[in-house]
Order: structure tokens, then C-alpha cells, then sequence
């Protein structure tokens, strides 16, 4: 999941609220446009908010250039969605590695890929100097705004983390809050990455993002399955018991090795996304 480009902004520092993806896709699908000055009206929420819904169906990578995108469709279509209202944990769990696989969203990725490896208990500083480093590293440095990753950490934050003190029942409608990926420690000023004894990512959902990122090869390397792994805030331990699930349930499709120290998945038939998700669907 490398990261091309460097995007901190497009959010107006709202939340994905939870109904604010069907809602966008209802939207593009009645051939609205999210520019028209009835936008407003349409979605029902203020100006800047609309701006917020458009960018979060690009980062969710449900829509590219405002077209609607083949998972968009196959998870909130009103006729045949799987789970058009999210009403499903796995949808979530859907969702939250489309939004750090894309990359249209940086911070996302830069933060579960990158900072979990060198840290789990991390402040709002250590992963502004992450940013920092990577963008100096990449040779971007002159387009590092400090305010606008300050804002974006903020926004991100809140779209994971239990808030402490409810001022509004708005606070837990951000989308991903019931993941308890993120939790904030009891003086409030560092966060964790929750990786102790919580929930069961669905083997279905962990093998659909290993067919979207392994491309056209058929041996998967354990680096990659330990940045997907890195995605869902899994160990070692719990990404090796998964590819053993995986292949327990798939056997004539997919292998798990572990042959002198080498670790892979290997693929011996193919099998596509829609196929994947529609065995967790059924």
C-alpha cells in the first residue's frame, strides 16, 4: 500500500458520519451532482458538509472522479447491496481497509501501516514528526502544512476514538467508532492501537484484501500479509492463525507455508473479490 501522494485535507474536519456513504451514493446514482447549487437541499446538510461527503466516497475508494465504483454498488445499491444501511461488523471492517488501502486519504494509511510499526502508544506529535519525516524523505517537504495535518490527525481521531466527554450525540456517529481500533489512554493524552483480545475480523473480509493486494501474483509474501494484518491492527500470531483459518476453509484454493522460516500464502486457484465477499454475504 505505498503512498504516491500526500493528501491531508477535503474532510472540512467533519467525521464519515454513518449514513453519509449511502447517502453520497444515493446522491451520484440519482445523477446529482455534488458542484449543483441544489446539493445542499438534496443531501440535506450545510455547504461544507457536502464537500465532506464527496471526499469521503473518494477516500473509502467508493467512487474515482465522482463515478461510482464496483464495491460502491455491491455494498449500497437499495435493490441488491449486501448492506446498503451497515447494519454488519464485517461491512465496517470492509470499509475501514478501503480507506487505508486507497490512500486517498494519507493519513490513514501512514498511521496503521507505518506508525503501528514503530509504535503502539502514540501522541497527536508523533505522528505529525511521522508525516514530517516521510514527506522530507519523499522530497515533498515544501508541501508539509503543519495546520493542515494538525486538523486531519484531529478529524481522524475522532473517526476511531471513544470520546472521553460527550458534548453531543453527534460524537458517536462517526462511522467507525464501534471498531474499537483506536482507544485513548486514562489522562487523555495518548492513544493505543487496540490489538489485545478484541474482536474476530471476518477470514472472508481478510481474504478479500489479500486478492485486491496481491495483484496478479499467486504467492503471497508474508510482508504483504503482515501490512494487510498491520490494516486490521492484527500480530504476527493472529495474521499466521488467520492464513491457517483462510485455509482450512479454502483448501483446494489457498495454502498456507511455513518452510524454513518462510512464510506464505500461496494461491492455487483463482478466486475474485465479489466471490470472496459473497461467501461472507450468504
Amino acid at each position: 500500500m505505498p503512498v504516491t501522494k500526500y493528501t491531508f485535507s477535503g474532510h472540512e474536519s467533519f467525521t464519515c458520519k454513518t449514513l453519509w456513504l449511502k447517502k453520497g451514493y444515493d446522491f451520484i446514482r440519482s445523477n446529482k451532482k455534488f458542484n449543483s447549487p441544489d446539493s445542499v437541499v438534496e443531501l440535506g446538510v450545510g455547504k461544507n458538509m457536502v464537500a465532506s461527503i464527496r471526499y469521503w466516497m473518494r477516500a473509502f475508494g467508493l467512487t474515482i472522479n465522482d463515478e461510482i465504483q464496483t464495491i460502491a454498488d455491491y455494498i449500497f445499491d437499495s435493490n441488491t447491496g449486501k448492506d446498503p444501511y451497515i447494519e454488519d461488523l464485517g461491512t465496517l471492517w470492509l470499509l475501514h481497509f478501503l480507506l487505508v488501502s486507497t490512500c486517498e486519504a494519507t493519513l490513514y494509511n501512514i498511521l496503521f501501516t507505518q506508525l503501528q510499526r514503530e509504535r503502539k502508544l502514540f501522541d497527536r506529535l508523533h505522528l505529525l514528526n511521522l508525516v514530517k519525516r516521510l514527506m522530507t524523505e519523499d522530497g515533498k517537504q515544501s508541501q508539509y502544512n503543519e495546520n493542515s495535518v494538525k486538523k486531519d490527525v484531529g478529524t481522524l481521531l475522532l473517526n476511531y476514538v471513544l470520546p472521553q466527554k460527550t458534548k453531543a450525540l453527534d460524537d458517536y456517529s462517526s462511522l467507525l467508532i464501534d471498531l474499537d481500533l483506536i482507544r485513548m489512554d486514562a489522562d487523555g493524552k495518548n492513544f493505543l492501537f487496540n490489538i489485545e483480545g478484541k474482536r474476530q475480523i471476518p477470514w472472508q473480509i481478510f481474504l478479500y484484501a489479500v486478492i485486491r493486494m496481491k495483484g496478479k501474483d499467486n504467492t503471497i509474501s508474508y510482508d504483504l500479509l503482515q501490512e494487510i494484518g498491520l490494516a486490521f491492527c492484527m500480530n504476527d500470531m493472529e495474521v499466521i492463525e488467520m492464513c491457517k483459518i483462510i485455509e482450512a476453509h479454502r483448501f483446494n484454493d489457498v495454502r498456507y507455508t511455513d518452510t524454513a522460516g518462510i512464510r506464505q500464502l500461496q494461491f492455487i486457484n483463482e478466486i475474485t473479490e465479489e466471490e470472496v465477499l459473497n461467501e461472507y454475504y450468504g
